[in-house]
């Protein structure tokens, strides 16, 4: 694979490529010398932004089967420029950015090798500064510089094993036992983790159990690249079954999933219904609220009017922006930073990032917000599904993407969208949904399916995502039909 193919790593924030063969027709996009260069790279762009010939840099890895392979890489292009590199091995997403704040290690920067919940022979690069996460922009400039780099070995490197999990894991106890006031809150109670083999199976044993949850049923813990039980995502509908299956089963007061880097996760209640998507965005935004009247709540832009009521219900302002998890939470600075209040910048997908810990893209601390609510709960003898009874959810919610078979996609997709806005607005009961920072959304009235619809274009990819919701039980077809309507003039368009 020649070096200049390096550029199109590029995800948005993300890099992200094929490393490792296996599924027939594809072919690695993402190599051990890729990730050198790149490590490299980061190196140089981050001293230039320092003034400084040294750094120290944290580098980790989830349990993907080419991790360790690409963690090593990476350190090797770190230690060839001269830095300090601790190697933590399997690590979270959310703890390699730690270490830039850890006072013993004062990182400057760290890596974490992971690509998600994406299939198995998929990796990727995350890359931090004391900052919080690179943005598009810096991952650009870093990629083409990786491409012509000339990487020289430098006096002075050096890389050192650093087992960080141990210490992170305490942190999260220390807070939950300040928050709370208890040394052990969760004595009594059941509570099951989910690791769907990923790098979060430690929360079990050196997070809750410390704080006196009994874990047996947890599930999945240990690391595992090949994902042999499900896909490592809690949006996954086979996923949450998983867990959900593990909490009725073991009789469990509440359930915990990760996604493979930690970087997202979800609940379950103790009658096994997940706290996802809508409902985690309103958990999370109602501990927030009570703490911070009045504050914003961000989120992406397929979020239901459901959530809108409950957050507007409990004081608080709904700001639905854009898909992008790096969108929502530049958004949320942005608002901040203008004068807004704003604690809370949450996706649907269950990525969340809080103003109180830096905007960082955080399972765990979202999990360990649930916590002490819960310990507050079960303290009072009280079942966490008490908590959202105020959430009003659609009858029905359904997604269909279509593909765009056309040569220029973006162009073509932009054109179908505008020409839906004036279909829309000629539609007897619709009507637009402003203010809207993402496709055309409309409001369904009650005699024309009685919910909402958003079509927009992907963030990358040739496909129109249409998402519909209804409260009534038929609703949604209802409003597809009026919209198979419309989609019959561009045959480009497939499901």
């Amino acid at each position: 694979m020649n070096i200049e193919n390096i550029t199109s790593l590029q995800n948005g924030s993300d890099i992200r490529g094929i490393a490792m063969e296996g599924v027939k027709g594809e072919h690695v996009t993402l190599t051990q010398d890729m990730t050198m260069k790149i490590a490299y790279a980061f190196s140089a762009w981050l001293k230039a932004k320092l003034g400084t010939d040294r750094l120290a840099v944290a580098v980790g890895r989830d349990s993907r089967l080419t991790g360790q392979h690409l963690a090593q890489a990476a350190c090797m292009g770190l230690v060839s420029d001269g830095n300090q590199v601790y190697d933590c091995g399997i690590a979270t997403t959310p703890a390699m950015f730690m270490t830039t704040l850890d006072p013993e290690m004062n990182c400057d920067g760290a890596i974490m090798i992971t690509a998600s919940h994406l299939p198995f022979n998929r990796n990727g690069i995350k890359l931090f500064t004391k900052e919080g996460g690179l943005n598009k922009e810096d991952i650009a400039e870093i990629l083409a510089s990786a491409e012509t780099i000339a990487t020289e070995f430098k006096a002075g490197g050096k890389r050192e094993d650093y087992a960080f999990i141990p210490k992170y894991a305490a942190n999260i106890v220390k807070m939950i036992q300040d928050k709370t006031q208890m040394e052990k809150p969760l004595a009594g109670s059941k509570i099951i983790v989910d690791a769907g083999n990923g790098a979060g199976g430690f929360f079990a044993k050196l997070v809750l159990e410390p704080l006196g949850a009994d874990t047996e049923g947890s599930q999945f813990l240990e690391p595992d690249g090949n994902f042999p039980n499900h896909i490592p995502n809690p949006e996954d509908a086979g996923a949450i079954e998983a867990i959900t299956s593990a909490v009725i089963k073991h009789k469990a007061d509440m359930g915990i999933i990760f996604d493979t880097d930690v970087d997202r996760a979800a609940i379950i209640d103790e009658q096994g219904h997940a706290i996802n998507r809508n409902g985690f965005i309103a958990f999370i935004a109602s501990i927030l609220l009570a703490e911070y009247p009045g504050s914003t709540i961000v989120t992406d832009s397929v979020t239901s009017t459901g959530l809108t009521e409950y957050i507007e219900g409990l004081g608080g302002k709904h700001h639905r922006f854009k898909r992008g998890y790096k969108n929502v939470i530049n958004e949320a600075i942005r608002l901040n930073a203008e004068g807004t209040e704003t604690h809370l910048a949450m996706e649907t997908s269950g990525h969340g990032a809080i103003k109180e810990n830096y905007f960082l893209d955080d399972g765990a601390y979202l999990v360990t917000m649930a916590l002490i609510k819960f310990a507050q709960l079960h303290k009072e003898g009280k079942p966490i599904s008490d908590f959202l009874k105020g959430l009003k959810e659609p009858a029905e919610a359904t997604e269909v993407r279509y593909h765009i078979e056309a040569p220029d996609f973006k162009t073509f997709g932009a054109g179908v969208l505008e020409a839906f806005k004036k279909y829309a607005e000629a539609q007897e009961g619709w009507s637009l949904v402003e203010p809207n920072y993402e496709g055309i959304r409309v409001a369904c009235g009650d005699d024309a399916g009685k919910g909402w619809c958003l079509m927009r274009m992907s963030l990358h990819d040739p496909i129109i995502p249409l998402n519909i919701e209804s409260d009534e039980v038929g609703g949604c077809g209802k409003i597809q039909k009026i919209i198979d309507k419309f989609l019959k003039d561009f045959p480009e368009l497939k499901r």
